[in-house]
């Protein structure tokens, strides 16, 4: 048996959209481990379909290149804050990180939190400077941030003396020089093998591994992804996982184990400490625990897992037009996917109401949610979705409730209309300070519970140029009233096809969101009220026909376009009495009450409260 190769492990680590998947795959392109006529997508790594439309890494995920010699384990780690839970259980598995900034936007929010969460764990990152073939580039402005990030972490002398490279992901080049253009990624090659150390773990004690992250496989079952700590374990050797407690939850045999080559997993006989794999052979053990030899009492330290932040109702979609479109439609179907959902991903909680009709459904955040949504919504099922709410606790007899830092890059132009509206919604102005090329850099401190909806108001008063990141900060004091929507809406009063002669006539009366011949029903929202009040409208009127009166007129309707709007922007728009009904191939907003008389009821009985 040949001898295993040197190992280093590291992660990439970045803000969203900073180019950490595109470098991984010019790293696989130039180690050898796609053959140079292997037909690779862009951005292989982003293996799921809501990866690939949005552009954004949802799920970390393991690889391995060799280069020259040594193995190099390497972790792709999402860049959103929504999915931040994933991060830093991943830390945990690795010696070192790359920390990957853009040349132009440099040190951003995500930046600071997974930054952050290396340098407590004592990990000596490697700065690459991203990008630098922007036009828009200000590489020695953008390196004196992240120095003035360390320091602002609390990093080690140690630390803050970080090797730097100069590269473009998306062109394969990275050098110690910033004015090379040109080149190859050998430099940071080098640099990981050089800078990274191999693990330092007991190869001869008792096996113990820390569960990281969990997928699930039709074949092996549950599949438990994290770094051998200590021992060697072979397959079908006896295990057994234990909480963080220190309590048995579980004994069995490690049915299978794999470790990464490139994109592929492949089945390995025998793992041993600092290396990276995948094992099956449990049932109930989940991320955070630790799976060991039957000898071991003391569980490995793990992070806790941030709780959520954020919860929507998923309900059964009970409009007309239930189960039209959708194959999954009762309350057992969605209940099994969002329980085998809470399985996998260790950042949402479910919670199953008292009529069984609906779940309580805890995130992160919006995006995190939406991408749940989506993918059910893919995959057949009909839901009926409430407005985000936000979580909140009691702290000494005090209400306290989640907050968010936000960074907004805008226009200067713009500037005072976002501070103004971000104000409305109790958000503190932390910083303020341009950023270059005409723009300004704002910093909140804003409740969660003000941010919910406001990204599409945010894109129209900036005309789609501003750029918003934000990232949970803390629990602080409850904030009080925050003002929400300020229009009514125009509720059909009617169940069939939307009619063109009608449409025209309420055009007057708002913004509509339904096209002629569209389906609609009774307490569907078909349009916002320019008013502040709801208004019940009739979107099938038709002309009555006389002796005088033709028919020929309805050709000369000219329909402004309607507002079609997103999942997202659907979610974001409603209000606490409406709902989203989505199906796999529609997206409705509608009245939580769709019969008129109930929903008059339910608004007095409100009032009385």
């Amino acid at each position: 048996m040949s001898a295993p190769l040197p190992l280093r492990n590291i992660a990439i680590i970045a803000h969203v959209d900073h180019g950490k998947t595109t470098l991984v795959d010019q790293l696989f392109r130039q180690s050898g481990t796609f053959r140079d006529n292997q037909r690779v997508e862009e951005r292989a790594m982003d293996s799921n379909d809501l990866e690939k439309e949005r552009g954004i890494t949802i799920l970390a995920k393991c690889t391995s290149v060799e280069w020259n010699g040594t193995r190099i384990n390497i972790v792709d780690t999402p860049g959103h804050a929504d999915f931040g839970g994933e991060v830093e259980r991943i830390l945990s598995m690795v010696d070192g990180v790359i920390l990957l900034v853009d040349s132009s936007e440099g040190a951003m929010p995500q930046t600071k939190f997974v930054t952050g969460k290396a340098l407590a764990l004592g990990l000596r990152p490697i700065v690459v400077v991203n990008k630098v073939d922007r036009p828009d580039e200000r590489i020695q402005e953008v390196l004196d941030e992240v120095f003035d990030l360390f320091v602002s972490l609390d990093a080690t002398d140690e630390q803050c003396d970080f090797p730097v490279l100069y590269a473009s992901g998306r062109n394969g080049y990275a050098n110690e020089d910033p004015s090379l253009r040109e080149g190859t990624l050998t430099p940071l090659f080098q640099k990981i093998v050089e800078h990274v150390p191999a693990p330092q773990l007991d190869e001869e004690g008792p096996f113990s591994f820390l569960a990281t992250l969990l997928d699930r496989d039709n074949f092996m079952g549950r599949v438990l992804t994290g770094r051998v700590q200590s021992g060697r374990i072979k397959v079908n050797d006896p295990i057994r996982a234990l909480d963080s407690e220190g309590n048995v939850i579980e004994v069995g045999r490690a049915s299978k184990l794999m470790s990464f080559r490139g994109l592929e997993r492949v089945p390995v006989d025998e793992a041993k400490a600092g290396d990276i794999i995948a094992l099956a052979g449990l049932e109930k053990a989940t991320v955070a625990n630790t799976v060991a030899a039957p000898e071991v009492t003391v569980p490995i330290k793990a992070q806790p897992i941030d709780p959520p932040t954020l919860a929507m109702r998923f309900a059964v979609n009970d409009s007309p037009f239930a189960g039209r479109e959708g194959d999954k439609v009762t309350s057992r179907m969605i209940r099994d996917r969002l329980l085998r959902e809470a399985e996998t991903n260790v950042a949402i909680r479910v919670t199953e109401s008292e009529d069984k009709d609906s779940f309580e459904v805890a995130g992160r955040g919006e995006l995190q949610l939406g991408v749940l949504i989506e993918t059910m919504r893919r995959e057949g099922f009909e839901l009926g979705i409430s407005r985000p709410r936000v979580l909140f606790r009691e702290e000494g007899g005090q209400r306290t409730e989640p907050y968010e830092t936000v960074v907004i890059d805008v226009d200067d132009e713009y500037s005072s209309t976002v501070v103004d509206k971000m104000q409305r919604r109790k958000a503190e102005l932390t910083e303020m300070r341009p950023s270059g090329a005409g723009k300004t850099r704002l910093t909140f401190s804003a409740p969660s519970r003000g941010l919910i909806g406001y990204h599409g108001e945010f894109l129209s008063d900036t005309r789609g140029t501003g750029i918003m990141n934000r990232l949970f900060e803390k629990y602080g004091p409850h904030k009080g009233v925050i003002e929400g929507r300020i229009n009514g809406v125009l509720i059909s009063n009617c169940t069939g096809e939307a009619v063109a002669y009608a449409l025209n006539s309420l055009e007057d009366r708002g913004i509509l969101f339904v096209r002629p011949q569209d389906k609609i029903y009774e307490g569907m929202i078909i349009g916002e009220n320019a008013k502040p009040d709801d208004l019940e409208v009739n979107p099938m009127k038709s002309k009555q026909l006389t002796n005088f009166r033709s028919t020929g007129k309805d050709d000369a309707i000219r329909l402004t376009p309607p507002k079609i709007m997103t999942l997202e922007q659907a979610i974001a728009y409603i209000d606490d009495d409406e709902m989203v009904e989505v199906t796999p191939k529609s997206i409705r907003v509608r009245k939580a009450i769709l019969d008129p008389h109930e929903r008059k009821k339910a608004g007095r009985k409100k009032e009385m409260a």
